[in-house]
């Protein structure tokens, strides 16, 4: 079906895309608005930068990298750059940011994507976030996912999450990020996938295990907690509706009405567009939707469009975007929003034996150990990062052999320190969904790649992605948390590695992933 189509026997109220370039996107988000009666909200996952709004889009910084600058502007600007580039294109809500509190060293569902691991860095670095964003007009922010991540290890695009925090461990932690970003203006809140099963059995004590749902279905959290006892006002949206959290929990044809009876406003994604309208439809004329409630949704989704002004610039002309503004895309400005970033929060976490600076001068002939994670599926590793990297160390004059990982012969030690000068390890691990968590996975039994080597040659490990690597590598010697791939990262990296500047970025204490080896 085209977009007119959809608009014209859905209604749909909103819209959320995955990927494109940045001209693409525009055209798609402004035909959806050309077609449609009452305009809608258009939303992106910008969480570090408007690399979240379209592939052209200038990655700034990762929650993790803007708490390891320890500085405000950092987070800032991530949220400055995500809604001027998101806006260009026609966004005007953004899924993000994650008010997670990284409690367990763990999880990697936040482990990026959350600004702490207690409740005041988590206050700070996405308040600075969301006063970036909200500089930029009619856009708004969406934090999530209430009750809150971090604390278990598993994913709830998979299985139902759990935090398993008591209700006076909840009030001093999560409940103290709702409540100030609440009392500070937030305006949507996406509800998670996650059950706070302590807390929802004494807002209804005749619950019992059971009867335990995910928040997107738990009336007791949403009303109850959300609403009542934290005096939330304005709109709630599901988390994705194909995720396992939920769609465990009971038949679709019950949880799309459902999520709506429970106190959500809006049901985040279709799974069969002519199903699932029906199912909602018939959830309206059963009563499992009462005319309150639906008229509740609808008037928290209307009330939130008219803050954004859609309907004046609908009557204005002024509502779809052009190719002029598009300019304002990886401009020169965000670049360098990008490099500050960059420079403050790259963090060397250890290095025991004192091995850096590493330069060609001094240890030319460099064995690179390239580790993947996730191949093929919607985040994944690609042979780019490592092209990027191999191109970047040979212009700084470097004798790169990248090292086949398939196979367990190591050959021998003393020839190898023979060709050998240091060792640089990277480890690109990302992935989504396929895994309740993602780690270092070796190409083989006992590979080559494993690092038997950190006592003949100086040794060097980067990770592009997650934090808490060391669990898996705790004798690697010089570690850096790098947070990203992108080609700023990987000068700077570079850079740092060489002695050319210094390293500036501080770790939290779950980098150690209460390993005491790791710290050695």
């Amino acid at each position: 079906m085209t977009s007119e189509q959809i608009l014209a026997k859905y209604h749909i109220g909103g819209a959320r895309y995955h990927g494109g370039q940045s001209p693409q996107v525009q055209a798609l988000l402004n035909d959806l608005q050309r077609h449609s009666r009452i305009p809608l909200l258009i939303a992106a996952n910008c969480d570090s930068g408007g690399n979240g709004a379209c592939s052209d889009g200038t990655y700034i910084a990762s929650a993790a990298q803007c708490e390891a600058s320890r500085d405000p502007q950092v987070a800032y600007h991530a949220g400055l750059v995500s809604a001027r580039e998101a806006s260009a294109l026609g966004v005007n809500v953004n899924f993000d940011p994650c008010v997670d509190i990284l409690f367990n060293w763990r999880n990697t569902i936040v482990n990026t994507r959350a600004y702490g691991t207690n409740a005041d860095d988590v206050i700070k670095y996405s308040s600075a976030y969301i006063e970036g964003y909200r500089s930029v007009p009619d856009m708004i922010t969406c934090i999530k996912h209430f009750p809150g991540d971090g604390t278990e290890e598993r994913d709830q695009h998979l299985v139902l999450g759990v935090n398993e925090l008591s209700p006076e461990e909840w009030d001093a932690s999560f409940g103290r990020v709702y409540r100030h970003h609440i009392e500070n203006g937030v305006e949507m809140i996406m509800a998670g996938h996650i059950a706070l099963p302590y807390y929802q059995k004494r807002l209804n004590p005749t619950l019992q295990d059971q009867d335990i749902l995910p928040a997107t279905l738990a009336e007791e959290l949403l009303q109850g907690l959300l609403k009542e006892q934290l005096g939330f006002n304005g709109m709630i949206i599901t988390d994705a509706s194909h995720m396992l959290g939920m769609s465990s929990a009971m038949r679709r044809e019950d949880y799309v009405p459902g999520a709506i009876a429970a106190g959500c406003d809006m049901f985040l994604f279709f799974n069969d567009m002519e199903e699932d309208f029906t199912f909602m439809l018939n959830g309206v004329r059963r009563g499992v939707i009462t005319p309150e409630r639906l008229n509740d949704a609808v008037r928290r989704v209307l009330g939130l469009k008219a803050k954004l002004n859609l309907h004046t610039k609908q009557a204005a002309g002024t509502l779809l975007k052009t190719e002029a503004d598009l300019a304002v895309i990886g401009c020169k400005e965000h670049l360098q929003m990008r490099a500050d970033a960059a420079d403050k929060g790259i963090t060397l976490v250890k290095n025991s034996f004192n091995q850096l600076p590493i330069r060609p001068e001094t240890h030319r002939r460099l064995r690179l150990y390239y580790l993947q994670g996730e191949v093929g599926g919607i985040v994944a590793a690609g042979s780019k990062v490592l092209d990027n990297f191999v191109a970047e160390l040979t212009r700084r004059g470097f004798e790169v052999t990248v090292n086949d990982g398939n196979s367990r012969i190591k050959g021998r030690t003393l020839q190898y320190r023979e060709e050998v000068d240091a060792a640089l390890i990277l480890a690109d691990i990302v992935g989504y969904g396929a895994e309740n968590n993602y780690r270092i996975r070796w190409k083989t039994a006992m590979s080559n790649e494993c690092p038997w080597y950190v006592h003949e040659v100086p040794t060097v490990m980067v990770s592009l992605n997650f934090t808490t690597h060391l669990h898996d590598a705790t004798m690697v010697k010089c570690y850096i948390n790098a947070y990203n791939s992108n080609m700023e990262i990987i000068r700077q990296v570079v850079d740092k590695i060489m002695g050319e500047s210094e390293f500036k970025g501080t770790p939290n204490d779950l980098v150690w992933a209460d390993k005491w080896q790791a710290k050695l």
